[in-house]
Formats: structure tokens, C-alpha cells, sequence
């Protein structure tokens, strides 16, 4: 080894990460995972639901835009809350609700229950992944953030896989009330998983205390936090990426394989399958290319739309009543990028704010994804009964959200990178010289 110094970036405070980190971050993880199972929970269920409560398209889809209403609507409280009190007091609330939830629609009796329980789980389930990533920055270093932020929702993919494979047996099993009580008890579990082993950050790693000054407080802080163009980009990205495959997947992709392209429901329930399987492909993919080479965040969205816009035009343009199986296949490969893509928007919001916002600033994040989502969900319901269920007009609202959401990313995407770029040299005050 010579002598003299090497010198590497880092930020003040930065954890070293480490076996530790990954064990206390896995707890926080297993929580999103169970709470993704929960919200989808629906998807594999919504034909039952309609015959169970004897509800059309427009009321079903009712379901998921509450369930999406609540999560979306409680993402900025969410945020600052996750600020001020900490991961682990805002997980613990979060698992006892989202769990409430799942029991609850495990014994609705009518269908105004039922959205109450869904709502109830919404609102539970929205404390969950914003919380992850705040203890994904308080236990790794900030270089890794995009890897781990798409280990997030990788586990948040496996979720939906336990739901999409599992569940969806145990339901056409066991019964309606059997199957969703049954999963509640994943909620217990992960619940005394946290409280006994979570921790908020590694020791002498407090973070600085700062005042809270009640309203003000909050307006600042969500002021501060939207005034930066990465943070609005973030909202942006993850807006116009994420909501094709969550639709799909939470609600329309059952009914559009088995009515509209007269698949079985095993046949259909594969290629929700595949969906997942091609997103946590594709996360690991995503995360590693953004951790090498940053400046590949905005090529990947705007790939991704570009793709999802372009296999959903051929596929609800075939000729005939019926896609082929080999283009449902690559519909729903593709389909499984929109996840991954979707997380990169907290890759724009991340670096564009210091420690202490970074729940705020993820939580208007992570609203775009899924307003875009609860909009999507209801016009496709209403459209389907509209026009006495074409699944083509239906599932054209997916290009009027995506116009959208590329004009907005079009027009920020300059002042973001600016902006970026100014705090990137002012952080190099803070270089650190390392002996060799």
C-alpha cells in the first residue's frame, strides 16, 4: 500500500451500513411487504368481490380508488410524521391499521363495510414505504440509496406475488372469510417483529434535534420541500411510471384477461404473475444501473413510458376481438418495468433534500403515482359501463395520464438537473480525505 490520500465524497454523517443495517432494515421491509399483500390483496379477488356484494364495474373499482384516495391523501401527513416521530412509532400505527383493515374486510357483511376496511387498510398501508425509506437513509449510506430504495419495492413485488399466487388459492380454497383472516395474522407477526427489534438509527447516530413550531412547522416544511424542482420532478416520474401496472395488477388485469381476451383465470393469474416476476427483474436491473451511472434516471423513465404507451397502443389495437398470447406475454413483461421506474422519482427527490425533509419530500413523491392510479382506477370502472365493458376505450384513459405526466417531467427536468448540479459543488465542502 503507498502512502499519501485518496479522496471519496461522502455526506456528514453518512452510516457505514453493514450487517446490522441490512438486519434492522429488513424488519422495516418485512412491514411493506405484508402491507402490499394486503393492498393487493383485492386484485386477485375483485370478481369474487362483485359476486359477493353484488356490485358492477363502477362500484368494484370504488374499492381500490378509496383504498388509493386514503393512501394518497396521507402521504404528505405521512411524511411528516415519519420527520418528527421517527420509523419505527409511525410502523407500529401503520401495521395495526392496515391489519384492522384486512380482518375487518375478512368479515364485511355488506358492501359500505367493506369500503370502510378498505379504507381503514389504505390508511395503514400508507405508512409503510415512506417509513422504509427514511430507515434505508438512516442506516446505509447515501451511494447506495437507489439500490435500496429498489430492494424496497422488490419486496414490495414479492408481496404482490405471495398475494397473486397464495391468496388467490386460499380464496378459491378455503372461502372469502377464511383466506383474508388467515392473511391478517401476517400483520401480528411483523408487528412484534418491529417493536422488539426495530430500531430508528444506528447508535451515536442520532440525528440533530430541530424545533417544531406546530403549523408552521408543517408549512415550512412542505414548503421547503416543493420548491425544489427534483422534488417535483420525483412526483412526476413517479406519477407517468407507476400507475399502467397498478391498475393492471390491483383491480382491471383479471377481468381484462378473463372477459375481454377469454382467458381462464389460472391462465390470467399467470401473467399477473409474470408481471411481478419481470418487475423484481427488472428492480435489481434498474438499481444497479442507477447506482453506477446517475444520469441514467430520466433515459429509464421516459424508456419505460415510451414502452408501456407503445405495447398497450398494439395490444388494444389488434385486429380482432382477441390479443394473441405471445402479446399478452410481452404486455405484461413490460408492464412489470413500470414499478422499478417508478421508484426512480425518489432518486430525483432524495438528493434534492437535506436529512430532515426526507419524509416530507417522499411523501409528495409518492402521492403521484398514486393519484395517478385512483384516477386511472376510476375511469376505467366508469368507461367499462359506459360503453358495456369495451376493455379498448376503457384502458385509452392510460394515454391521456401519460401525456400528462411526460409534459410535466419535459418541463422540469432542466431546472432539477440545475439545481442538482449547485448542490453537487456545494457538497464538495464536505469531501473527505481519506489516508491510503
Amino acid at each position: 500500500m503507498s502512502g499519501g490520500s485518496r479522496t471519496t465524497t461522502a455526506l456528514p454523517g453518512d452510516p457505514p451500513g453493514g450487517r446490522r443495517a441490512v438486519a434492522v432494515w429488513s424488519i422495516g421491509v418485512s412491514v411493506y411487504f405484508v402491507a402490499v399483500i394486503f393492498r393487493t390483496s383485492l386484485g386477485v379477488a375483485g370478481l369474487d368481490a362483485a359476486d359477493r356484494f353484488h356490485v358492477g364495474a363502477s362500484a368494484l373499482s370504488t374499492f381500490s380508488i378509496l383504498q388509493l384516495l386514503v393512501y394518497a391523501g396521507m402521504q404528505i401527513p405521512v411524511g411528516l410524521l415519519v420527520d418528527r416521530l421517527g420509523t419505527k412509532k409511525v410502523l407500529t400505527i401503520g401495521v395495526v391499521l392496515f391489519t384492522a383493515g384486512q380482518l375487518g374486510f375478512a368479515f364485511s357483511p355488506s358492501y359500505g363495510t367493506a369500503l370502510a376496511s378498505r379504507a381503514l387498510l389504505g390508511c395503514g398501508d400508507a405508512m409503510t414505504f415512506i417509513s422504509v425509506l427514511r430507515l434505508g437513509t438512516r442506516w446505509f449510506p447515501a451511494r447506495r440509496g437507489p439500490l435500496v430504495a429498489q430492494l424496497a419495492g422488490l419486496a414490495g413485488m414479492a408481496g404482490n406475488l405471495v398475494s397473486t399466487l397464495v391468496l388467490a388459492r386460499l380464496l378459491h380454497g378455503v372461502g372469502w372469510t377464511a383466506a383474508f383472516a388467515g392473511s391478517s395474522f401476517a400483520g401480528v407477526v411483523v408487528l412484534v417483529l418491529l417493536l422488539l427489534f426495530l430500531k430508528d438509527h444506528p447508535e451515536g447516530r442520532e440525528p440533530e434535534p430541530f424545533p417544531h413550531q406546530g403549523a408552521a412547522y408543517v408549512r415550512r416544511q412542505i414548503a421547503a420541500s416543493w420548491r425544489e424542482p427534483g422534488t417535483r420532478l420525483g412526483l412526476w416520474v413517479h406519477f407517468t411510471t407507476q400507475f399502467p401496472a397498478m391498475v393492471f395488477l390491483l383491480l382491471w388485469g383479471m377481468p381484462f384477461l378473463v372477459e375481454a381476451q377469454g382467458l381462464d383465470r389460472a391462465t390470467a393469474g399467470e401473467l399477473l404473475t409474470l408481471v411481478v416476476l419481470s418487475n423484481m427483474v427488472i428492480g435489481l436491473v434498474y438499481g444497479q444501473i442507477v447506482a453506477r451511472h446517475h444520469e441514467a434516471r430520466l433515459p429509464l423513465a421516459l424508456g419505460t413510458v415510451g414502452a408501456t404507451a407503445t405495447i398497450w397502443a398494439v395490444t388494444l389495437a389488434w385486429p380482432g376481438a382477441r390479443a394473441p398470447m405471445w402479446l399478452l406475454v410481452v404486455l405484461c413483461a413490460v408492464l412489470g418495468a413500470c414499478g422499478p421506474a417508478s421508484m426512480l422519482g425518489f432518486d430525483f427527490a432524495r438528493p434534492a433534500n437535506p436529512p430532515e425533509r426526507q419524509g416530507t419530500a417522499s411523501g409528495i413523491t409518492n402521492m403521484g403515482g398514486f393519484v395517478a392510479s385512483m384516477t386511472t382506477l376510476f375511469a376505467v370502472g366508469v368507461l367499462l359501463d359506459a360503453t358495456g365493458d369495451d376493455y379498448t376505450v376503457a384502458f385509452s384513459a392510460v394515454f391521456v395520464l401519460q401525456a400528462l405526466g411526460i409534459s410535466q417531467i419535459l418541463r422540469l427536468r432542466k431546472r432539477a438537473a440545475r439545481r442538482e448540479s449547485e448542490r453537487l459543488v456545494a457538497s464538495r465542502v464536505e469531501t473527505v480525505h481519506v489516508p491510503a
